[in-house]
């Protein structure tokens, strides 16, 4: 195929595209239809999203995503980077500095309450936060500097600890990229920069390092003007299976919010779709990490070691209910935190053969320390008021503000100790077991600074995990696995120090770990060529579910739940040069309790806010078609309930399409187009259910809808210059 073929065959293949979903023709048909004749070039190479785990796997809702898809998703946010999790969801209700919102298998895990997200093994989730328990923000990511992603769904997996039992993300670095200058621009402010590269010496030694600026301004009436500034410095000697890193990042975000708006404030005309009652919203973080990795193989043995230290701090102004506590100055509250966070972990494995059976013994312990100071101030545009008199953590009485006098300023320490052993055994070719235990020792103090209360105590959770493997059978594995997981809860709602922290008090108390069981069945199958399929169905108990508080602005813990789904997942390659990707995930997700157990918790029903019932996505991942590469990602959120206990009212949840096309035109040059929305859906991104007081309305508020809109279509250019 020559220059001219291959340019005609990408022009139709986008065509082809555009067409199927404008008129409803299935993609995978019309892609297949407008790609003949077949390729006959030998330069293009395998376009695979997902390394095939067949053989290896625990589950069949584990994968490893290759830095090849990572590289061709387009993405509007750095967040959705983890998209690449099938039957994942990744939006926002507020502004691009504050963490994203999270949506897998019947869960709305707010900013991260259960799904546990690493960076090149550091912990990204902040249990205590003083925003949301778990709180997960990755904007401190250089898309261009990662590796890979492996991604586990479900309590199976013996190495996984706090927050992981519904999900967890695993984002790799790179050791080597190339040299290069990126520049985009688009609408809506975006525009961004990126400079990069490796460096070698020595005898297997590499310096990789980047420089990241970024802006946006997002379509809001209000410019968001959210500035991010991040830069990496990664030494590393040899792999990860033999060889050591030390990787400094930094990150700098500061912005404007629109965070979600009362509907009837829209449909009355107070603001418009991109509007916001109050545009002094916003966010100010900063974090800096420092890690080290170290691994070594051996004759039957392998040893991985990590360790980190990390910096950071945050400033997010939010004001939910407007007039509702304070008529004359408004809601706006400060939330800030400062923290320190060090860990690391050791494992080891051994690999044993008794006769003809293949053993695999992983020993390994885990170890995270934190201290925070946590605080909520009133505020009015920014500026602190109601001041009262508070002992900070290291210097004299210090005023700070309260909501109708209700101060809150805590100093924090938290202990996360866990050690696991996981086993696996090949008993034959066919038949392989694993089989896991995990000790969790947590232990944590408060000191309120309002009150002078302090408290301290511990709790241990054992937790046993297995799977049974059957197969491969004609290139296709059974899986039984069953588990037992956890989340941290807020330590200041366990000793009761914050008092919108926490279950209502005929409840009970609250506990430091809230187990979660799982049970699961799944597939994977690669028998039909050049087609991966994995299915998986699931059940997952949680003794206690946290929910969002809007007054409060934070997750806090309520009554036990379950949920119940299917997941299917493939991959089709109908060509060396593109693959063809679809996700589908169904789920039911209830409150599991009598009547009078949910009225303890003041709910009036079964039904779980947030949580929706359909996640599904459809993509086409394209490279090497000559100079074209690029991706097309359709992702579907279904309708879900927005009031805690009660199936309505619903939000009908949204439709989106992103594309991104690109062209190589030379060895050292490319560009690329990505457009956002391309079907300019009108639908909210995230909305809620509670109460919120206007000008002029009661002084209890109204109970109305919450929304904060998605994105409009929007483009952006991208030029790269490799050297």
């Amino acid at each position: 195929m020559d220059p001219k073929q291959r340019r005609a065959a990408a022009r139709t293949l986008l065509l082809a595209c555009g067409s199927a979903l404008a008129l409803g023709v299935p993609a995978a048909r019309a892609a297949d239809e407008a790609a003949a004749p077949p390729p006959a070039v030998s330069e293009v190479v395998v376009t695979a999203s997902r390394q095939d785990l067949l053989g290896v796997a625990t589950t069949a809702s584990q994968g490893s995503v290759t830095q090849q898809e990572l590289s061709l998703r387009p993405v509007y946010r750095v967040g959705q980077l983890l998209e690449s999790t099938p039957g994942l969801v990744v939006t926002a209700h507020s502004g691009e500095g504050k963490a994203n919102q999270y949506l897998v298998r019947g869960f709305n895990l707010d900013h991260g309450t259960d799904i546990a997200n690493f960076v090149d093994d550091m912990p990204v989730n902040r249990p205590t936060n003083t925003h949301g328990q778990g709180y997960s923000d990755v904007n401190f990511e250089i898309p261009e500097l990662a590796q890979g992603l492996d991604y586990t769904k479900g309590p199976y997996y013996a190495a996984i600890g706090d927050f992981g039992a519904v999900a967890s993300t695993h984002l790799k670095l790179a050791n080597e990229v190339p040299n290069q200058l990126a520049v985009a621009g688009g609408s809506f402010g975006i525009y961004n920069m990126f400079a990069g590269g490796t460096h070698h010496f020595g005898y297997d030694d590499r310096i990789v390092g980047g420089l990241y600026y970024g802006h946006v301004d997002g379509p809001f009436d209000h410019p968001d003007n959210f500035r991010k500034f991040a830069g990496e410095l990664r030494y590393s000697h040899g792999d990860t299976a033999d060889g050591y890193s030390a990787t400094l990042m930094y990150y700098k975000g500061d912005g404007n919010f629109t965070t979600d708006q009362p509907l009837r404030a829209i449909q009355e005309g107070l603001i418009d779709r991109f509007g916001t009652l109050d545009p002094t919203d916003g966010s100010s973080s900063e974090r800096i990490s420092l890690s080290g990795r170290y691994g070594a193989t051996g004759e039957g043995w392998k040893l991985s070691s990590s360790g980190y230290y990390i910096h950071s701090r945050m400033t997010l102004w939010n004001d939910f209910t407007h007039f509702l506590d304070d008529p004359v100055n408004g809601d706006q509250e400060a939330q800030n935190e400062t923290r320190d966070t060090f860990g690391g972990q050791l494992s080891l494995a051994l690999d044993h053969r008794f006769g003809a059976i293949d053993n695999q013994l992983v020993v390994g312990l885990q170890a995270r320390r934190d201290r925070a100071y946590l605080d909520r101030r009133h505020t009015k545009a920014r500026q602190v008021l109601d001041y009262c008199e508070v002992q900070q953590p290291d210097g004299p009485a210090t005023p700070v503000a309260a909501v109708s006098g209700a101060c809150a300023a805590d100093r924090v320490r938290l202990l996360d100790l866990g050690a696991y052993v996981e086993d696996t055994t090949h008993w034959t070719p066919w038949l392989r077991t694993v089989v896991g235990l995990r000790e969790e020792y947590y232990q944590a103090s408060d000191h309120s600074l309002i009150s002078g209360f302090s408290g301290s105590g511990h709790q241990s959770l054992a937790q046993p995990k297995g799977s049974i493997v059957l197969g491969p059978f004609f290139q296709t594995e059974l899986y039984l696995s069953a588990g037992r997981g956890f989340h941290s809860d807020d330590v200041r709602g366990v000793f009761g120090t914050v008092p919108l922290e926490g279950v209502p008090g005929l409840a009970g108390k609250t506990p430091f770990l809230a187990p979660a069981t799982g049970e699961e069945v799944g597939l994977r199958t690669n028998i039909i060529p050049r087609l991966s399929v994995q299915v998986a169905v699931f059940q997952e108990d949680f003794q206690s579910e946290l929910a969002y508080n809007a007054d409060a602005g934070q997750d806090e813990a309520s009554a036990p739940s379950r949920r119940q789904g299917v997941e299917i997942s493939a991959e089709y390659r109908p060509f060396r040069w593109m693959e063809l990707n679809a996700d589908l995930a169904f789920s039911k997700a209830r409150y599991r309790a009598d009547a009078a157990t949910l009225a303890n918790f003041g709910l009036s029903g079964p039904f779980i806010a947030d949580a929706p019932s359909f996640i599904g996505s459809f993509g086409i991942l394209v490279d090497n078609l000559g100079p074209w590469f690029g991706g097309l990602q359709w992702r579907y959120l279904g309708k879900y309930p927005i009031s805690d206990g009660d199936e309505f009212p619903q939000d009908k949840g949204y439709s989106e399409i992103n594309l991104d096309v690109g062209y190589k035109f030379s060895a050292h040059v490319k560009a690329q187009l990505t457009i956002f929305n391309l079907t300019n859906t009108k639908a909210n991104a995230a909305a809620y259910f509670y109460a919120a007081r206007l000008p002029g309305e009661p002084a209890e508020g109204v109970a109305d809808f919450q929304v904060h809109p998605l994105e409009p279509i929007s483009a952006a250019a991208k030029i790269t210059y490799d050297f």
